[in-house]
């Protein structure tokens, strides 16, 4: 028996023994493998310290992508970004103009519309929420009932508005129910960039929440949570609970299979706490190709 054939007859046998929904996830994977990205404020600090050092290091390790931070006032990032050959195709931005836009026609985040559609963007993304516009389900309903709005003006200059997620969305007001469930049920026109991560930490399964929401999810984000977190946690966690993909408790495969199934267009590595976030990034993305 040749050697070619002895690796073949191996890896033919290790496949068999394999269940099929893991076959399954498997090739699943390979379509955000193949296109991965990256949230760029995973790498703040070594952006600060050398900018485009720290983004050909992100091309040279195999990411295809990168999601920018702090829109419209990411033009470096942006123009280092498309220097080094990564796709940008979304960003966080200044949120402000579409949570509590300044007037009816909300005349800021439209401003900040022309500027994606200048730059090649395709998605804009909420990335947080302050205090007070999260401290009830009214104040979640007034929130909701903004980016709708945004989401049809973002619409008609084909963008994509989306929410990102932390773990306190998921905190149950008097009654059980969550500033999460108000947006799933007033959301029609914004959609959803689900971090897996604060899924998990707000104590719902990932993969089930992304197929409860199937059409829905524009973009997620991976990352990994290390073993012993308690969830659910709706506060602060250590710097250590955010680790690098396969190094923590949430299973990568069965999140990709779900976010295919359920049609999401684009998935990002990020990691918001490392000491070593260039390394980490690495890391992650070592993890991805082995799938």
């Amino acid at each position: 028996m040749n050697r070619r054939y002895f690796v073949r007859s191996v890896v033919a046998s290790v496949l068999a023994s394999v269940p099929a929904s893991r076959l399954l996830a498997l090739e699943a994977g390979k379509q955000y493998v193949g296109d991965i990205g990256l949230q760029l404020y995973t790498l703040r600090d070594p952006l600060k310290a050398d900018l485009m050092g720290t983004l050909k290091a992100v091309a040279e390790a195999g990411y295809k992508q990168v999601e920018l931070f702090g829109f419209p006032d990411a033009e470096a990032l942006l123009k280092g970004a498309k220097d080094v050959g990564l796709k940008v195709n979304s960003s966080h931005f200044q949120w402000d103009s579409a949570v509590s836009p300044k007037d009816d026609s909300f005349s800021d985040f439209l401003k900040i519309v022309e500027k994606a559609k200048e730059a090649g963007l395709t998605h804009l993304v909420v990335p947080y929420l302050q205090d007070q516009y999260r401290d009830s389900l009214d104040a979640y309903k007034k929130v909701a009932e903004n980016l709708n709005k945004a989401a049809v003006k973002a619409k008609e200059a084909g963008v994509v508005l989306s929410y990102h997620n932390h773990a306190f969305e998921f905190k149950p007001f008097e009654g059980g129910k969550t500033g999460f469930d108000v947006f799933v049920e007033e959301f029609d026109a914004a959609q959803f960039e689900l971090d897996l991560f604060w899924v998990k930490v707000g104590g719902l399964e990932p993969a089930e929440l992304i197929g409860k929401l199937a059409g829905r999810v524009s973009q997620v984000h991976l990352k990994d949570l290390k073993e012993g977190i308690e969830v659910p946690n709706f506060g602060s966690l250590p710097k250590d609970a955010f680790k690098e993909l396969g190094n923590g408790v949430i299973a990568t495969e069965p999140l990709l299979a779900a976010a295919e199934k359920a049609g999401v267009k684009h998935a990002h590595v990020e990691q918001d706490q490392s000491p070593d976030p260039v390394a980490s990034v690495k890391e992650s993305i070592k993890y991805l190709k082995t799938l």
